[in-house]
C-alpha cells in the first residue's frame, strides 16, 4: 500500500546508549588509557532514523526502550532530532540497550561489546499493532538486531515493499539468510556478504549470488576502498578520495543506509544513489559522535560534487 500522505520511513531496530572511549595518544591494551569518554544515543535503526531526520525525510522509529535514565535520554533526543517516536516500545522491567566502544589510534573499532537483550522484545505481537502504519510506509528499514522469529514476520507480512535491510555483523547477517528474497536493497560490509554468500573476494560474483537469491540491490562496504553496488544489470565500485577527514567511523554504515534511502525517495538510479550514500558515510566520518549534527544534504552534496563532478 502506497502513503498517500506525508511521506515517511519506518525504521525497525535497535536503539541504544553509545559509550565510546579513544585514547589520546598511541593505545596500550591492558593498560589504563588517558583519553576521552563520550555517551551518545545509538543503535543502527535509531542512528539510521535519525540521520534520515536531518536530511529532511519523516521517520518513525520502532524499537525497545527501557523505562530508564538511558531510555528517557534517547526518548528526549529522538524528538528534538525530529524522530518520530510513538511507536517504539516502552518496557518497565528492561534496562535500555547499551553499547561499549574502544576505538584505536585511527578511530576505528577495536573492541565493542553490547548488551542488547530488550530487543528480543520487539516481536510479531508488538508489530502487528502497527501493521497499518507500516504498509504505507515508503521504504521499510530493518537491522538485523531483531530475533529471528521478527525477522521472519517483517519478511512475509512486508514482502514486496521496499525493505532494506542492514546486516550489522556477520553473525547476526545470518538470521535474514533464509529471507533474501524479499528484501529489496541489502547493505552489507565485504565480512557480512562473505558470512552469507559463502564466496571471497570476486564482488561480482558475490553480488550475482545475492540476485539469485532474490535480492534486487546490493551494497557491499568496503571501508576505504570504497563501495561495490548492483542492481543485476549495472554493476560498480565508487571510491573516495582519502582528503577526508576520519575521526570516529563507529557512524558510517548507518549515515550510508539512510542516504540509500534518501535516494530511494528521489527515485534515483543506483550509481548515483551509491555516490550520495558514500558521501553521507564520509560526513558521518569526520565526527566524534556517532550522528554528525553538520549531516545535511547539503553537506553531502558538497562533497558528492568534490568527488564525482
Amino acid at each position: 500500500m502506497q502513503n498517500k500522505g506525508i511521506p515517511y520511513a519506518v525504521v525497525i531496530g535497535g536503539a541504544n546508549v553509545d559509550i565510546c572511549g579513544a585514547p589520546k595518544g598511541t593505545l596500550i591494551t591492558c593498560d589504563s588509557n588517558i583519553g576521552s569518554v563520550t555517551t551518545s544515543p545509538g543503535g543502527v535503526a535509531r542512528n539510521i532514523a535519525e540521520n534520515l531526520s536531518l536530511l529532511g525525510i519523516e521517520s518513525r522509529l520502532i524499537a525497545a526502550i527501557g523505562c530508564d535514565h538511558y531510555g528517557d535520554l534517547l526518548l528526549s533526543n529522538g524528538q528534538k532530532s525530529g524522530i518520530n517516536m510513538e511507536h517504539s516500545l516502552r518496557l518497565e522491567d528492561m534496562n535500555t540497550s547499551t553499547y561499549l566502544s574502544v576505538l584505536n589510534n585511527d578511530g576505528d573499532m577495536l573492541v565493542a561489546i553490547n548488551d542488547m537483550g530488550i530487543v528480543d522484545h520487539l516481536d510479531a505481537n508488538y508489530l502487528r499493532d502497527h501493521e497499518h502504519m507500516i504498509k504505507q510506509a515508503n521504504c521499510i528499514i530493518i537491522d538485523a538486531n531483531l530475533s529471528e522469529d521478527t525477522l521472519a514476520y517483517l519478511m512475509k507480512t512486508y514482502a514486496g515493499q521496499d525493505i532494506i535491510v542492514d546486516t550489522v555483523s556477520s553473525t547476526k547477517a545470518l538470521r535474514i539468510k533464509s529471507h533474501l528474497s524479499s528484501i529489496h536493497t541489502l547493505k552489507a560490509n565485504r565480512q557480512e556478504a562473505e558470512a552469507l554468500s559463502g564466496i571471497d573476494d570476486n564482488l561480482a560474483d558475490m553480488a550475482n549470488w545475492f540476485h539469485d537469491q532474490g535480492v534486487k540491490r546490493i551494497f557491499i562496504t568496503l571501508g576505504p576502498e570504497g563501495v561495490y553496488y548492483s542492481n543485476g544489470k549495472e554493476q560498480g565500485q565508487v571510491t573516495l578520495s582519502h582528503s577526508h577527514p576520519v575521526i570516529n567511523t563507529s557512524g558510517a554504515g548507518d549515515a550510508f543506509v539512510a542516504g540509500i534511502a534518501y535516494a530511494i525517495f528521489q527515485g534515483w538510479e543506483i550509481r548515483q544513489s551509491t555516490q550520495f550514500a558514500a558521501s553521507a558515510a564520509t560526513v558521518a566520518l569526520a565526527h566524534q559522535s556517532t550522528i554528525n549534527p553538520a549531516m545535511s544534504v547539503a553537506a553531502i552534496n558538497k562533497i558528492r560534487e568534490h568527488e564525482y563532478g
